[in-house]
């Protein structure tokens, strides 16, 4: 398996792209601006998205996907969700007022989109890749990701607060390489990041301490204009954990 990040910030400006990852050539885990960077033929070869929350800098690739190659396909892209963020695209998304509703375009019975849901700890196999949900706590319904090629695992926490929850899962993976783990604030913004349900670096360092398993771990999801100062202080409080920051086109083989 290979996963190339498109984009890891929590916003844009200049090179910033919004969180999205190309998961081999043919799943996206994430649709935010970073897939606008993709060619049309790159874009023409996405079957599944897999979605981690309906927060529009997670989302807001997805209606021009579909619309990009909808018609150069033979079959729908699937968007792979929780019940939760279905509802929240189809209500407010693909309403006809956001966007049209591809899944009755250019008819119901051959849509340019389907839906799938998918449940925190039940796996979606694709081949001899699998792709678990593991457990979230955001302030809308969400979830993150467990990448597993059989040979080792990548887990993504997408955007979370404190979860003891996903400690628990992640402690049982015996084949875990990689961790990609959030965090949105500086500690100057602890209290927003509380109240955002994100993570500061004093938070992230909490977490970080439940983990029991051996793992190379890089940080998402930086506040444009704060990441310098965000990682010094995720050095200073988590650097015995050696964490990296994330960044556009790094790939990970696994």
């Amino acid at each position: 398996m290979r996963l190339r990040i498109l984009g890891c910030s929590g916003g844009i400006g200049g090179e910033l792209r919004t969180t999205s990852m190309l998961l081999d050539d043919d799943v996206l885990i994430d649709a935010g601006t970073g897939v606008a960077d993709l060619s049309l033929s790159d874009l023409q070869k996405v079957d599944h998205v897999f979605v981690t929350h309906s927060h529009l800098d997670h989302i807001a690739c997805i209606p021009f996907l579909v619309d990009a190659v909808g018609g150069m396909r033979h079959a729908p892209v699937t968007v792979h969700a929780t019940a939760q963020t279905l509802s929240a695209l189809r209500d407010h998304v693909f309403n006809w007022k956001i966007w049209p509703d591809f899944a009755q375009i250019p008819s119901a019975a051959a849509p340019y989109l389907q839906y799938r849901e998918i449940r925190v700890g039940e796996p979606v196999r694709l081949g001899a890749r699998s792709i678990t949900p593991l457990p979230a706590n955001h302030v809308v319904p969400a979830i993150g990701f467990r990448l597993d090629s059989g040979q080792a695992s990548l887990v993504f926490t997408g955007d979370t607060t404190c979860n003891d929850a996903l400690w628990e899962q992640v402690n049982e993976i015996e084949n875990l390489r990689y961790l990609i783990i959030e965090t949105a604030f500086s500690n100057a913004e602890r209290q927003l990041a509380i109240d955002s349900k994100h993570l500061c670096p004093s938070m992230l360092a909490s977490e970080l301490a439940k983990l029991k398993r051996s793992a190379k771990i890089f940080i998402t999801h930086l506040k444009p204009g704060e990441g310098a100062l965000t990682m010094e202080q995720v050095q200073q409080l988590a650097g015995s954990y050696a964490p990296e920051m994330l960044t556009n086109g790094h790939v990970f083989d696994f």
